[in-house]
């Protein structure tokens, strides 16, 4: 199969499909499960950590303060962030010049090497210092495994999907990265109820790790079966993965992609990760019903992908990029806002819901609408790169600023700093040709 670059001049409306074989249409559909799988594996990994940092904790800072120990390993969690930048330049780079199946390959093993090698860590009291200092080197790996998964498999996904499904079909990278979080939560919950709170200190914490990465294997199997969709004239191509001849010929895409990721990462983060301590310190829930009403609002999160994806099929991905940077602009601040007076879990669970609807018009087309923006030569490190500087300034940082913001007792310069970028995501998805540009691919 080999990869074309994206024309502007193809209508928004889905073209005419393409007669498939079922073959074809079997070997497509794989290729998907296959790369989706890895994509769910990798998330489930990074996530587990900050879901089982509590019983962990003391094992590696041991501190008479709980609050120090979960200080520490929040800041080796924002460490693995901070390579995700570093991770989308070098995957992005393998991808272009070696074929988006070696990336993916090798991110999934980093993913799974990181997580066994976690499971099995020697504890502070074993090693001393050492324990921290290999953990921190694990979550790094990690960082950037995670960094570069994205891209790749949001290229892949895009060039491999169906002609006239494409939205579709690339929204199950969010249905297993949103999948991939609540898969963590509940092996925790699951052990949480089997084992003792003294059990899972001792050793349980280990099994979540230990889990990810037999799963990671099972994910690379998958992927070890998939067909390359990168050409052989693309990855000779002299500016192939380069930054350089990124920034030269592909710069206002690379820097629109870089705008409208800033405000759909932040509004994402908000609403996903953030927003369970917001229920809690904000809105005043019960800790154990802030976690109900988000598992619930993610799981319906998750569900709408394929909706929206699909929906972008029919209007276009522009349409879909304005119905989110719009709707944000003007729902974000009413909702919080809302959110603040509430005491019903139902009605919190309305308005979070509403608000991930929102978001979910970008999530479901987010790597679709970047892989478009680029020719196949340095389509990987453009959305890699676009993503991981963006998602790492706005969206690793989202908890930090509302928590900074609230205690310096100004909680909702929040909301409108979030309401700001989402209007900066409907500005420049203006941008976006008028006319969707689909991937096409010839066999």
């Amino acid at each position: 199969m080999r990869d074309d670059p994206t024309t502007p001049a193809t209508p928004t409306v889905p073209a005419a499909s393409p007669h498939y074989t079922a073959e074809e249409k079997r070997r497509r559909v794989f290729a998907i499960v296959a790369a989706s799988s890895g994509n769910l594996v990798e998330w489930f990994d990074f996530y587990v950590y900050a879901f089982s940092a509590l019983y962990f904790a003391p094992a590696f800072f041991p501190d008479s303060d709980p609050t120090a120990q979960l200080l520490n390993t929040a800041g080796v969690f924002a460490a693995g962030f901070l390579m995700r930048p570093l991770g989308g330049w070098l995957f992005g780079r393998i991808g272009d010049r070696l074929g988006r199946k070696t990336s993916m390959l090798i991110s999934v093993t980093m993913m799974c090497a990181g997580s066994l090698v976690i499971a099995c860590l020697p504890t502070h009291a074993q090693i001393g210092g050492w324990a921290p200092l290999l953990l921190l080197a694990c979550r790094l790996f990690q960082g950037l495994s995670v960094g570069g998964e994205y891209g790749t498999t949001a290229t892949y996904m895009s060039e491999v999907a169906l002609r006239g499904q494409r939205g579709f079909f690339s929204s199950f990278q969010y249905v297993t990265l949103i999948g991939g979080q609540l898969l963590a939560v509940l092996v925790i919950v699951v052990l949480e109820l089997l084992l003792s709170e003294a059990d899972l200190k001792a050793w349980g914490w280990r099994i979540p790790f230990a889990a990810g990465a037999v799963a990671a294997v099972v994910a690379l199997l998958l992927r070890r079966g998939l067909h390359e969709t990168q050409s052989e004239e693309a990855r000779t191509n002299a500016e192939a993965g380069s930054v350089a001849g990124l920034l030269r010929h592909h710069g206002a895409a690379f820097f629109t992609v870089l705008g409208y990721t800033a405000g759909g990462s932040l509004m994402f983060y908000t609403f996903t990760t953030y927003m369970q301590k917001y229920l809690v310190n904000t809105v005043h829930l019960p800790i154990k019903t802030a976690s109900y009403v988000m598992t619930a609002a993610l799981f319906l999160c998750m569900c709408m992908q394929p909706l929206f994806g699909a929906l972008s099929d029919r209007i276009g991905r522009r349409t879909n990029m304005l119905l989110f940077g719009g709707l944000g602009a003007i729902f974000t601040v009413p909702i919080l806002t809302a959110l603040q007076h509430v005491s019903s879990p139902a009605l919190a669970f309305v308005l979070v819901v509403a608000a991930l609807a929102i978001v979910s018009a970008y999530t479901s087309i987010s790597g679709i609408v970047k892989a478009e923006m680029f020719p196949a030569e340095v389509r990987a490190l453009g959305v890699g790169l676009a993503y991981a500087v963006a998602n790492a300034i706005f969206g690793g940082t989202a908890e930090y600023v509302a928590l900074a913001l609230k205690a310096a007792g100004h909680e909702s310069a929040f909301f409108w700093y979030v309401s700001a970028m989402a209007a900066l995501a409907f500005l420049v998805s203006l941008r976006l040709p008028r006319q969707a540009a689909y991937l096409h691919h010839e066999h």
